[in-house]
């Protein structure tokens, strides 16, 4: 592990940051189609009861990483494949949000460039931050995150100038009950982005005040939960239930609608610069962790020494894992969901939490026997 030191701000930080990344991007909970905002919002609080799940574990191990406390509670042959597994997973996941900016610059800004070339420079930019460590990454998103959301605050009030939002599109509430809205939420708003809070558990050894973790997770996803089903409203107001499930980008498409006195217009872009700018610190905590997390498996002393050749390989994993981007949309709503997300985010930890607890009792009946 890296010596270093995370206060409670900068979790909040790098948190919120993490949680809004592909999230903006991506059209989330849309096929709750004019619910889709509810189903972020209970994706929110059930993530709520997963982070809970993180935060035990961490109680037991404070002062180690997923990748050892799963050796300790497993055991060091089993315990070391669960870490393996995770390492892959966090390199895996690190490509595919690589891939989706990765096709966001090529679609509205370099549809002439290589997207080999895109990645490359994107990911360029989040080894040296990991080549740097996590404090100069924590710092860097201390300095972006007001001017990110000083930006979304004057995207909402420019869409509300522009008289683009109808609120009838979002009726009727409910149309088809809770059915829909909870099938949604056990495909997709749970596990993305919610879910993926199980990065942190690489990085709460590092944090400063780990009293304050539980209340620092809990109000980041909160404040992320709520903007982005805002976000997700929004979206549905402006463009409707039906564009916005057809739309690839449907935030970009929403701040391209703002027209304001013939003048304010065409904002896509410095818009887009705030995308890519979330997208960095999703990519970065993700890489950061898989990074780590190799380092601690084989002992590495210096993590520094990983980060060029695990960077190439997500690099050519970004480019490699679809043929085109509806297939790798397709790829991450089926089989990551089902083969991932669940067992990785839900399922692992569910038994690693219940396994600690019961080495932990028993240890402390051990104890009290030989203290008779």
């Amino acid at each position: 592990m890296e010596r270093a030191q995370l206060n409670a701000r900068q979790l909040l930080v790098l948190a919120i940051l993490f949680e809004h990344g592909s999230a903006m991007v991506i059209p989330l909970g849309v096929d709750a189609r004019q619910d889709g905002w509810i189903a972020i919002v209970c994706g929110m609080v059930f993530g709520w009861m997963l982070f809970f799940v993180y935060y035990l574990i961490f109680t037991y191990y404070p002062l180690v990483p997923l990748t050892s406390y799963s050796q300790q509670i497993i055991g060091p042959f089993f315990g070391k494949g669960v870490a393996l597994t995770y390492v892959l997973y966090f390199l895996y996941i690190a490509a595919r949000v690589l891939r989706d900016f990765g096709e966001l610059l090529l679609t509205f800004a370099y549809p002439e460039t290589p997207l080999f070339i895109l990645n490359a420079v994107m990911m360029m930019t989040v080894m040296y931050a990991a080549y740097k460590g996590i404090e100069v990454l924590a710092r860097t998103g201390e300095l972006f995150f007001f001017w990110l959301c000083l930006t979304g605050i004057v995207g909402l009030v420019l869409v509300i100038i522009a008289g683009l939002i109808d609120v009838h599109r979002l009726q009727p509430v409910l149309e088809e009950g809770w059915k829909r809205v909870f099938k949604v939420v056990f495909t997709q708003t749970l596990y993305v982005p919610f879910g993926e809070m199980v990065v942190f558990t690489m990085l709460f050894p590092y944090i400063h005040q780990p009293e304050k973790t539980k209340i620092v997770g809990w109000l980041a996803m909160f404040l992320s939960g709520i903007n982005l089903a805002a976000m997700m409203a929004t979206n549905i107001a402006v463009l409707g239930a039906d564009t916005v499930s057809r739309s690839t980008f449907p935030l970009l498409n929403t701040i391209r609608e703002i027209r304001v006195a013939n003048f304010l217009e065409r904002l896509d872009v410095l818009f887009m610069i705030a995308l890519v700018v979330g997208g960095f610190f999703k990519i970065s905590l993700f890489f950061y962790a898989g990074v780590i997390g190799t380092a601690d498996l084989f002992r590495v002393k210096e993590h520094q020494r990983l980060v060029y050749p695990l960077g190439l390989s997500v690099l050519l994993l970004s480019i490699a894992i679809a043929s085109n981007f509806s297939e790798h949309i397709k790829e991450g709503l089926n089989i990551v969901t089902l083969y991932m997300h669940i067992p990785l985010q839900v399922g692992i930890p569910l038994l690693l939490l219940l396994f600690a607890i019961i080495r932990h009792r028993s240890s402390f009946l051990f104890r009290k026997q030989e203290k008779k």
